[in-house]
């Protein structure tokens, strides 16, 4: 569990009450640590993924967009959450989808996600379909670009979740000026300034940005 923002014991407290994963997930988690080994650290917390299916079975979103797949945990709890719709997945390696790949089929959510590989920049780009829910969770100086791109193409009342939007509370910190907490902290100035949306930061794990288009 990311709980960079809270008290060792509250962040035990919340692990304890929150439903934990089902051992597939568990098992794509133990993968992912093992063949991504620095990098596992993108993976969603698995409260973070019991939110993600929660909120999208309440949205019951048609199109469903997620930009920056990795090893596919966050993409499997979406999809668990469609009831009829479908999730558009938006990444760059090939490498690390094809361990999502495998996990769709597992998990049977493979019938309803599509896999564009690419510069997600590009690939949105020629995506012609309106959104009604995304979860944006790639990389982070980027973050402006795919915004601009997913609310072009989000329904009025749609969701866009972004993730990592308080970078271990470094954010608040005017001081630190490491390349990526600069890339968010612009971000998250650019979301709230602008007024075609309505915003609410959640602590959640490494930071958890839920963007309403108005």
């Amino acid at each position: 569990m990311k709980a960079y923002l809270l008290d060792p014991a509250v962040a035990r407290y919340v692990i304890e009450h929150t439903t934990r994963p089902d051992p597939l997930l568990e098992r794509l988690a133990e993968e992912t640590a093992e063949v991504t080994a620095s990098n596992a650290g993108m993976q969603i917390s698995p409260d973070q993924g019991r939110f993600l299916t929660m909120i999208t079975k309440l949205a019951q979103p048609r199109v469903a967009v997620e930009v920056g797949t990795f090893t596919g945990y966050s993409s499997i709890c979406i999809a668990r959450g469609l009831t009829g719709g479908r999730l558009h997945c938006f990444d760059v390696s090939e490498e690390w989808t094809s361990v999502a790949r495998r996990y769709w089929t597992e998990a049977g959510v493979a019938d309803r996600v599509t896999l564009t590989l690419g510069p997600a920049l590009e690939t949105l780009a020629a995506f012609d379909e309106t959104i009604d829910l995304a979860f944006l969770d790639a990389d982070k100086v980027n973050y402006p670009g795919y915004y601009e791109l997913l609310m072009e193409r989000l329904r009025p009342g749609g969701l866009l979740l972004a993730d990592n939007t308080l970078r271990r509370g470094w954010v608040a910190d005017p001081a630190h000026d490491e390349d990526t907490t600069v890339d968010i902290r612009q971000f998250n100035d650019l979301v709230m300034e602008d007024p075609r949306v309505t915003v609410v930061m959640l602590p959640v794990a490494d930071g958890l940005t839920m963007i309403m288009k108005n």
